[in-house]
């Protein structure tokens, strides 16, 4: 009816709700003997927890392993990396920088670092292949092909560096000089 009573229907601040301090009575609610059972138990771990060393396959076809690393972007204790550059940098090191992980027989499944190689990042768009280059994908490629179209992307990305040497990787960034 329109009427300006001053009542919201909520609780104000500092206010105490009606029952506050008293039991629930027994049998009913939370202190019913059939919902006590399924209530969670101390130390019960949810049906859905991921444990470290836990994988999964992401959006784009890679495994992710979950590492005993703090996540820089929201501080907890595990964050989940490629399987693929977890296990290349255990067996060779860290990725040098300006380079990626391609893998050689085009599975992004098959993590064995044998199967992984580093390549300069410039060589990327070269084994994408698509309309623009004359250069099939290097992914759906047949086996055979392979090896020839990964060496004449790397001789191109080679071509391309002494071109332009101010580009390349291994001059980049530039050093500064003192003035």
């Amino acid at each position: 009816m329109g009427w300006k009573t001053g009542r919201t229907g909520q609780f104000e601040k500092g206010q105490a709700p009606a029952n506050k301090g008293k039991r629930c009575p027994e049998g009913v609610g939370g202190r019913h003997p059939n919902a006590r059972r399924t209530q969670f138990k101390k130390g019960g771990e949810p049906h859905n927890t991921k444990f470290l060393g836990h994988e999964r396959v992401n959006k784009d076809g890679y495994v992710e392993i979950s590492v005993d690393q703090v996540n820089p972007h929201t501080g907890y204790s595990r964050r989940y990396v490629h399987k693929h550059v977890h296990l290349w940098e255990a067996a060779n090191g860290p990725v040098p920088a300006g380079h990626a992980l391609k893998c050689l027989d085009g599975d992004r499944i098959n993590t064995d670092p044998s199967n992984w190689t580093a390549i300069p990042r410039g060589m990327l768009p070269r084994l994408n292949g698509g309309r623009a280059t004359r250069i099939m994908a290097y992914d759906t490629a047949p086996d055979e092909l392979k090896p020839s179209l990964m060496a004449m992307a790397r001789v191109e990305q080679r071509v391309h560096e002494i071109r332009n040497p101010t580009s390349s990787p291994s001059h980049w960034p530039p050093e500064e000089t003192e003035r």
